[in-house]
């Protein structure tokens, strides 16, 4: 089974959405026989990503960095489209953490860096804004020598 990992910013600007969907639907349909898709189902990247590997037929395993990781959700939306795609999982991995810190964050992304055999990374290429940011977990895959496919428009910035 072909395992893909996902790592990315929660506010993905308009002008990168398509861009970003149809990368994610080139890997996530570009592949043969069954797929596994790693996602922490954070706002923006994760689940767009989650949302596209169901649909092409993915076991969904489901990475929660905290036991209040949904207090962790700006909107009603976000927390909504959460819990239903949380529901549609194959499998949920619970980080140790009691709360959703930046250190819960990183073991979460950690997680899915080390489980994969790709890393998806909808990333601006600038640096993480925190500890257990996109930049940092991407770092953290090359280093494992994981493949990185980034998604971005060049010269777009996020807010």
């Amino acid at each position: 089974m072909k395992r893909i990992g996902v790592t990315g910013h929660r506010s993905l600007p308009d002008s990168v959405l398509g861009h970003v969907e149809s990368g994610l639907r080139a890997v996530l349909g570009g592949h043969e026989g069954p797929l596994e898709a790693l996602s922490s189902l954070a706002d923006g990247a994760d689940q767009l990503f989650a949302a596209i590997a169901l649909e092409y037929g993915a076991d969904l395993t489901v990475v929660i960095p905290s036991e209040d990781y949904e207090e962790a959700f700006e909107g009603a939306e976000a927390l909504d489209r959460y819990r239903r795609l949380r529901l549609r999982a194959a499998q949920e991995v619970r980080m140790d953490f009691a709360r959703s810190t930046d250190e819960a964050y990183y073991a979460a992304g950690t997680y899915i860096a080390d489980s994969c055999d790709r890393l998806v990374a909808v990333w601006d290429g600038r640096p993480a804004r925190g500890h257990g940011g996109t930049a940092e977990i991407v770092a953290y895959a090359r280093a494992l020598g994981k493949p990185v496919t980034v998604l971005w428009c060049e010269g777009v910035t996020r807010d």
